[in-house]
């Protein structure tokens, strides 16, 4: 009996345990599908992570830890153990090969979104997900002194739109008990979804934080009038971080280096990637187990296929003494059984690997709006053959116990079953 016809036998088995056989089938796609989603989900998530900001060269700060500087400059996370002074901040600004700097001020909030303190130039350095620029769903940048620029989840939970007033309040929380509403802003610009903190913060120019605070730093606000306050210089006399460029990102340690030893004020620089890296690495255990539970049910997947086999083995008795009456040897029938559940494998990983791509070619623009993930690769490429052949291997392993078993079965065997 040569290979072919063997195939075709094992085709043609397959067929006539139909239900068994597609049962089997979808059992293998599901747990193929559900490892290659959490894949592309997991590889999606570290990437967007790793790239909520870039074309940031160095992140300036009040010595601390560098996660928790990145924490709480870039995600917003915490508060900043001191504020900088602007004489430093302007002496970095000013140093040989810094292309441009971007300061920020935080501290105060709207309805428990992150107000951002800044200027325009924000929105023109600012980069995410590998060099993409902020763009805008609406309106433009601030210009004017209590204009305010909301990210794309604060407008869609709160319903804003360009044109609409807004109270900033002292502090982080849900509910503000000290606002400045002796100074209200206008929203001038909504962001497009970035998928960044940026959805959620409220931008405001940094001589604004500096007006609402004119009448103490938990005031209610400045009693002067707006244009009064226009009129003003509003410098801030201090910050809270700010985002450095420079001209080659090759200046970039010994910048770092001369920054860490300045001596007029405790400062700290780090470098977004290398600290992004080292925050990954105490959130990424959750990672690693999600990537070992979706190894665990493709092994599943391939014990059903073990166990549907096995079961069937001892009702096939009659059909291998047939074959082995009609001139197959031993050795067919080994090989027949081992194709069979290559086969059913094989089917079942290509069905998971199309469901996986089909479903995430659909949710990839909700990914990326909702929760900001950004799926790299949404075609099927050399690691989703690869993990194809994998688990069409593994079946086919799998096989050789049941096909041992029936190897082992004499001709006689199948024929002396009592029915």
């Amino acid at each position: 009996m040569a290979r072919l016809p063997v195939l075709n036998l094992a085709l043609r088995s397959i067929a006539n345990r139909r239900a068994t056989a597609i049962l089997t089938v979808l059992t293998v796609a599901i747990s193929v599908m559900l490892f290659l989603g959490v894949e592309k989900v997991r590889h999606g998530a570290r990437e967007s992570f790793e790239n909520t900001i870039s074309g940031v060269d160095l992140i300036v700060g009040a010595r601390s830890s560098p996660v928790n500087l990145l924490l709480y400059s870039v995600f917003h996370i915490g508060d900043a153990t001191n504020n900088i002074t602007w004489e430093s901040y302007e002496t970095v600004a000013s140093a040989s090969g810094v292309a441009w700097t971007v300061p920020i001020s935080l501290g105060d909030s709207h309805r428990g979104h992150r107000v951002i303190g800044s200027t325009p130039d924000l929105f023109e350095h600012y980069q995410y997900g590998g060099g993409r620029h902020l763009e805008f769903a609406s309106g433009q940048p601030f210009s004017d002194l209590f204009g305010a620029v909301i990210g794309a989840a604060v407008a869609r939970e709160q319903g804003y739109q360009t044109g609409d007033e807004i109270i900033v309040a002292h502090g982080m929380g849900a509910v503000g008990f000290i606002e400045h509403d002796s100074n209200p802003f206008t929203v001038v610009g909504v962001l497009a979804p970035t998928g960044t903190p940026l959805d959620q913060s409220v931008m405001v120019t940094l001589e604004a934080i500096e007006a609402i605070h004119l009448g103490g730093a938990t005031g209610s606000g400045a009693t002067v009038s707006a244009d009064e306050l226009r009129a003003m210089d509003l410098t801030p006399d201090q910050l809270t971080a700010f985002f450095v460029g420079l001209d080659s990102p090759v200046a970039a340690l010994r910048l770092q280096r001369a920054i860490n030893t300045y001596p007029e004020e405790p400062l700290q620089a780090v470098i977004p990637g290398v600290a992004l890296a080292q925050l990954w690495s105490i959130v990424g255990v959750a990672e690693r187990t999600l990537a070992a539970v979706a190894a665990f049910v493709v092994l599943t997947g391939l014990v059903s296929i073990l166990t549907a086999i096995l079961t069937s083995l001892n009702e096939r008795r009659r059909e291998m003494a047939i074959l082995r009456a009609l001139g197959a040897r031993p050795g067919h029938v080994f090989v027949l059984l081992v194709a069979e559940a290559a086969l059913v494998a094989l089917a079942g990983a290509v069905l998971g690997a199309i469901a996986t791509y089909g479903a995430l070619n659909a949710l990839a623009p909700l990914l990326e709006a909702r929760f900001g993930i950004l799926l790299p690769g949404l075609a099927p490429g050399l690691y989703d053959l690869t993990i194809v052949g994998a688990v069409t291997g593994a079946a086919a392993l799998l096989g050789l116990f049941p096909a041992w078993r029936a190897y082992r079965n004499s001709l006689a065997d199948g024929m002396t079953i009592k029915l």
